[in-house]
């Protein structure tokens, strides 16, 4: 362990302890500060702050995620950031209530309780903790850890909580992939997994009452079926859609579940969209689910949209957000990178 150093985050006023030999986005979720981050690996920019006073040295990064200019102008990257000094941080990209609303990250035991097909290519994952303790709030992901390996996978729970002990994820599986080519017959029931979290800020913020807009496709469903799944329980009346984008119908899933919801929620609609082979009486929508999306949802700009799904969707989706109007502060992911997803 290294020397240890105050840090303050401003405009906040939030004050934590990092050792040197810690980043300070971990020194952060150690503490229970949910800082804004994405792939803590230092190749997008969702962390990105600005060094306003003291010694701080980071870690190899991509330029895409922080220009050469930026760096030198004083911008830093939280997920590669060490202190060496005490600090003082202004955060660029931040939200207050979820900052003080964190969870602290820690490490927990899991067994693979079951596996089972969703589609041909998704499958449903339940772990079931060998010890209580880890918390989350609905709409976060966890790492789990490469057996074998240090290497890890982020994905989101799909429940509201661990109150029974098991955890729910939807994973895509690719061909070759390093953690999801495992559910084809290499993972089993009674299998260990280890896990770290909570992370991330894909959570419903309870002070907006706007519309709510979830845009999703593949097993991005996940954190979306969790917060849909927390409004049930909670009785949440704010009105919704969900944007499912999908190839064909084979790809579809969860469809009861949704009609369930529906029934729970009267202000709650599911807009199955294809982007290949719409059957002749498709009752859902055609098209890629951002061109459905700009199409259907003329007033965005008065509502909180929430996206997760393959990367390329997101990517697509942020500047078509942000040419319809909408603010920002108003749309929440979780940017997981490219070769985080693809290599699943």
């Amino acid at each position: 362990m290294g020397d240890k150093h105050q840090i303050r985050f401003e405009p906040v006023g939030i004050d934590i302890e990092a050792d040197e030999d810690e980043t300070i986005l971990n020194a952060a979720f150690r503490q229970g500060v949910m800082l804004m981050h994405g792939c803590k690996e230092g190749q997008c920019s969702a962390c990105k702050s600005f060094l306003l006073e003291g010694d701080l040295q980071m870690d190899r990064y991509s330029t895409f995620a922080l220009a050469d200019y930026e760096s030198e102008e004083g911008y830093v990257l939280l997920c590669r950031g060490h202190a060496y000094s005490d600090l003082e941080i202004e955060l660029v990209n931040y939200d207050e209530d979820m900052i003080r609303s964190g969870l602290p990250v820690c490490t927990a035991a899991t067994t693979v309780e079951s596996i089972e097909p969703l589609t041909h290519d998704i499958s449903l994952v339940r772990l079931r903790l060998r010890e209580p303790g880890l918390r989350f709030h609905p709409g976060q992901y966890v790492d789990i850890r490469i057996p074998g390996t240090d290497e890890h996978r982020s994905f989101s729970m799909a429940n509201v909580s661990a109150a029974g002990g098991l955890l729910e994820f939807i994973i895509k599986r690719y061909p070759g992939g390093r953690f999801s080519g495992l559910l084809e017959g290499v993972l089993s029931p009674g299998d260990p997994l280890e896990l770290t979290g909570p992370y991330g800020t894909f959570t419903l913020r309870s002070a907006s009452d706007r519309r709510l807009v979830f845009v999703g496709g593949g097993a991005g469903m996940s954190p979306i079926l969790a917060l849909l799944r927390q409004m049930a329980e909670s009785g949440n009346e704010r009105e919704a859609v969900y944007y499912y984008g999908a190839r064909t119908e084979r790809d579809l899933f969860h469809l009861e579940e949704m009609a369930r919801l529906a029934r729970q929620l009267p202000g709650f609609r599911f807009v199955p969209c294809l982007s290949q082979d719409a059957p002749a009486g498709w009752a859902g929508e055609a098209g890629l689910v951002t061109e459905v999306l700009e199409r259907c949802e003329p007033a965005l700009a008065e509502c909180d949209v929430y996206l997760c799904g393959p990367p390329p969707m997101v990517d697509a989706a942020l500047p078509l957000l942000e040419n319809l109007g909408v603010p920002g502060d108003r749309v929440f992911y979780d940017k997981f990178t490219t070769t985080a997803a693809a290599g699943q």
